[in-house]
C-alpha cells in the first residue's frame, strides 16, 4: 500500500510538470512557426495550432490540472511520508505529540520541494527554451484533457470573464499576440546576440522600420548634381554624354531643369543604333523621350516607389513648393535605403557619404542628414529648415568658403570641400581637450 502510495505521488508530480510545461510552452510559442510546420506536412502541428488559436480554454485546462494535482499532493504526500517517519522517530524516542509536528514539517518540505521543483521550475525552464517541441508534444493530449474537463474549464472561464468585466476590462477569449515596432526592435536585436539572425539581416529589417520615415527629398539627387540632355541635342551628343557620365538614364529638358519633360535610357538608344547602322548620329533625340513622373519633394518614399511600380519608371521629378525642380530620385536611390550603398562597375570612383579617417575623425558628403550625423557624433544639431549636413553650415554662416570651420558642442566642422555655394565635403573632428593648467 505505501509502496501504491509512492508511486502515485511520483505520477502527480509528473502530471504536474506535464501541466506547467504545457502552460509555459503555449504561452511562449510562436504561431508563425506552427503555420510554417503545418506548410511543411508536420502531422502533430495541426493539433498544436488548434491549441494555440483556443489560447484561454487550453490555459484554464493546464492551471485546472495544476490546481487539482497540488490539492491532491497536498492531501495525499503528508500522511504517507509521516508512514515512513514515524518508525524513525519513535527509536529516537521523539514524545508522540512532538513527532506529529516534525514529521509534518518534513513531509511538508519535502513533497513542497520536489513539487516545486521537479513538477514546476524544471519544467517551466525546459518550456521557455523548447516552446515548439513541448507544444508539438503536448497538444493531443491536451485537446483530450480540456474534453474531459470541459464542464469545469468552461464554468472557470466564463467566472473569469465576468471578473474581469466587472473590473472593466473586456478581453476576449480569442486574441493575438503583436508587437510595437519598438518591441520588434528589441527582438531583432536579441536574436543577433543570441545568434539567430546575422549582422546583414539585423540591419536590413532596422533599415525597412526607418524606410516608412524617410521622404523623398532626404535621399534625391538634388538639382545641382543632375546630369540632363536638352530636347533639342542630337544622338551623338547624347552618347559623348553617356561615355563621360556613364548614367543609363537621362533627365530631359525643355530650356533648362525646371522643366524636365521626360527621360532617355540610353538602352534604347544604343540598341537601335547597333541594330540599325542607317540611324543617323545628327538626328534628334525626340524620338527616345519617355515620359516622367513629377511628385513633390516632400512625399514619403513609399508612396513614391509604389507610383514608379505602377508607371513602369525607374525615375521620378521632385518638385519644391514653388513647382521648380527640387532634384531626381530613382529606384536605386529608394532600394539604397534598404540593402546600402549599390555600385556598379562604373562607380569605382564613387566614394560613401561617410568616410572614417581616424578616431573622432569623419570626412562627410554634404548630402549626409543631420539626424544620420547626430546618431555618429552623438550630438543634436537641429534645424527644421534643412536636411542635409552642408544645408546647416551654410545656416551657421552666410558668406561661407572653403576652410572655414563650424564649432558645434565637441566637433568641429570644417568646409574640406565646394562647388561655388555648393558644399561638396565636410571634415569634422572633435576638439581637442585643453588640460587645467
Amino acid at each position: 500500500m505505501l509502496t501504491t502510495k509512492l508511486i502515485l505521488i511520483v505520477l502527480l508530480i509528473g502530471a504536474n510538470a506535464f501541466f506547467v510545461a504545457s502552460e509555459f510552452s503555449l504561452v511562449r510559442v510562436r504561431t508563425s512557426r506552427i503555420d510554417q510546420l503545418i506548410a511543411e506536412g508536420n502531422k502533430k502541428a495541426a493539433s498544436a495550432k488548434k491549441v494555440i488559436t483556443k489560447l484561454d480554454s487550453y490555459l484554464s485546462t493546464t492551471q485546472l490540472g495544476i490546481t487539482v494535482i497540488s490539492l491532491v499532493l497536498g492531501w495525499l504526500g503528508e500522511p504517507t511520508l509521516r508512514v515512513i517517519f514515524n518508525p524513525l522517530l519513535d527509536k529516537l524516542h521523539v514524545p508522540h505529540t512532538l513527532s506529529h509536528v516534525v514529521t509534518f514539517i518534513i513531509s511538508f518540505l519535502i513533497i513542497t520541494f520536489f513539487s516545486v521543483v521537479v513538477g514546476e521550475l524544471a519544467p517551466k525552464n525546459i518550456a521557455i527554451q523548447k516552446a515548439e517541441d513541448i507544444v508539438l508534444f503536448v497538444a493531443k493530449p491536451l485537446i483530450f484533457f480540456n474534453k474531459l474537463m470541459f464542464p469545469f474549464t468552461w464554468t472557470l472561464n466564463q467566472s473569469s470573464r465576468f471578473v474581469t468585466k466587472a473590473l472593466g476590462y473586456d478581453i476576449t477569449s480569442d486574441h493575438e499576440i503583436t508587437h510595437s515596432e519598438e518591441e520588434l526592435r528589441i527582438i531583432l536585436s536579441e536574436s543577433l546576440k543570441s545568434g539567430e539572425i546575422n549582422q546583414s539581416e539585423y540591419k536590413y529589417v532596422n533599415n525597412i522600420f526607418e524606410f516608412d520615415n524617410r521622404i523623398a527629398k532626404e535621399i534625391m539627387v538634388p538639382r545641382t548634381e543632375v546630369v540632363t540632355v536638352d530636347k533639342s541635342d542630337r544622338i551623338e551628343d547624347l552618347i559623348q554624354l553617356a561615355q563621360k557620365e556613364k548614367y543609363t538614364r537621362y533627365p530631359v529638358t525643355d530650356g533648362d531643369k525646371d522643366n524636365i519633360i521626360g527621360v532617355i535610357n540610353m538602352k534604347e538608344v544604343l540598341t537601335d543604333y547597333v541594330a540599325a547602322p542607317e540611324v543617323r548620329k545628327d538626328a534628334l533625340i525626340d524620338p527616345y523621350i519617355n515620359p516622367i513622373i513629377h511628385v513633390i519633394e516632400t512625399v514619403p518614399i513609399q508612396g513614391i516607389l509604389a507610383r514608379m511600380q505602377k508607371d513602369n519608371t525607374h525615375m521620378a521629378v521632385l518638385l519644391d513648393e514653388y513647382g521648380g525642380t527640387a532634384g531626381i530620385i530613382t529606384v536605386e536611390d529608394i532600394l539604397e535605403e534598404i540593402v546600402g550603398e549599390i555600385r556598379d562597375e562604373f562607380d569605382t570612383d564613387e566614394v560613401p557619404l561617410i568616410q572614417k579617417v581616424g578616431e573622432n575623425h569623419y570626412i562627410l558628403d554634404a548630402k549626409v542628414l543631420i539626424e544620420d550625423v547626430n546618431d555618429l557624433l552623438a550630438i543634436g544639431i537641429s534645424d527644421e529648415e534643412v536636411d542635409t549636413i552642408g544645408g546647416w553650415l551654410l545656416t551657421q554662416k552666410y558668406d561661407l568658403k572653403k576652410g572655414d570651420v563650424v564649432p558645434f558642442q565637441s566637433y568641429e566642422f570644417k568646409v574640406a570641400d565646394m562647388e561655388g555655394s555648393h558644399v561638396l565635403y565636410v571634415d569634422v573632428t572633435k576638439k581637442q581637450e585643453v588640460a587645467p593648467q
